[in-house]
């Protein structure tokens, strides 16, 4: 799937983009490269294509002391160990135009964020590199409204586009999900991915930092296959609750495997 030249209008096998918030390794070394290999090990178990997803700076956290993550310089030789390691294609998410270069040379698929989803020239830049783009849905635009921000990155020539959903603002420090989104945004042409885990996120809502309720991120993946959705897009940690970052909207990684069969499974039936 990830080998495509374009996705406009190409039926694609369901998919996962999966993988831990960001980069732990100076907290805890080597972790990263063996979240990849567990993950790789699930995908291919559960008979479902995977892009290893992590990122080097979480640049719009909550609180000015929250982790951040590495950076890009310091992550790219973590980024091509995992290639070396595990040939998984790799997903990480830029927020200012001099990382886009860098990042293209090791990333398969560059993340444009939710809350930078209408930055016109940031959408154009990224689209210009040829790769994957994967365009994270702000919660503040609705599904019809999403051809607009695809006219800008198509607009370069590049057609290698997932469309993210992560749920939309529902009053103060909470998400709700709109499936009927998921046949809105399909119709557009490229495949639309359910981010599960920021989608039960509570923004804001454990008091300087963001919440979540992970026991519903199996609940909100279900259903949007069932809705149409063409991928998955999970955060998971082998143990959450002491993850540097998003830890209560993650999944633990022994549940990886359980979910992405369930999904597979719903998938083939909604398509038949």
């Amino acid at each position: 799937m990830f080998d495509l030249k374009s996705f406009h209008n190409v039926k694609v096998p369901l998919f996962a983009l999966a993988g831990p918030d960001v980069i732990e390794d100076a907290v805890r070394p080597g972790q990263t490269l063996e979240f990849a290999r567990r993950l790789k090990k699930i995908g291919e178990a559960a008979g479902v294509p995977l892009a290893f997803k992590v990122s080097y700076d979480k640049a719009n956290r909550t609180g000015l002391d929250s982790f951040r993550g590495p950076g890009l310089a310091e992550a790219m030789e973590i980024f091509r160990e995992i290639k070396r390691e595990t040939g998984l294609p790799l997903l990480s998410d830029v927020h200012r135009f001099e990382e886009i270069e860098p990042a293209a040379e090791v990333l398969d698929i560059i993340q444009i964020p939710a809350f930078l989803s209408r930055q016109t020239d940031l959408l154009v830049e990224v689209a210009r590199t040829g790769k994957i783009v994967n365009w994270k849905k702000g919660q503040f635009i609705g599904p019809r409204d999403v051809e607009h921000a695809i006219a800008k990155m198509t607009s370069t020539g590049n057609e290698r586009i997932i469309i993210t959903e992560r749920g939309y603002t529902f009053g103060y420090n909470n998400m709700v999900v709109d499936m009927r989104g998921f046949p809105i945004m399909k119709s557009f042409g490229f495949p639309v991915v359910i981010d599960a885990t920021h989608s039960i996120q509570l923004p804001s809502g454990a008091g300087g930092k963001s919440g979540g309720e992970r026991e519903y991120v199996a609940t909100i993946a279900q259903a949007a296959v069932a809705a149409g959705a063409d991928g998955v897009f999970l955060e998971t940690h082998g143990d959450p609750d002491i993850a540097l970052c998003d830890g209560p909207n993650m999944i633990p990684l022994d549940q990886m495997g359980g979910l992405l069969a369930r999904l597979k499974a719903i998938h083939g039936i909604v398509r038949e």
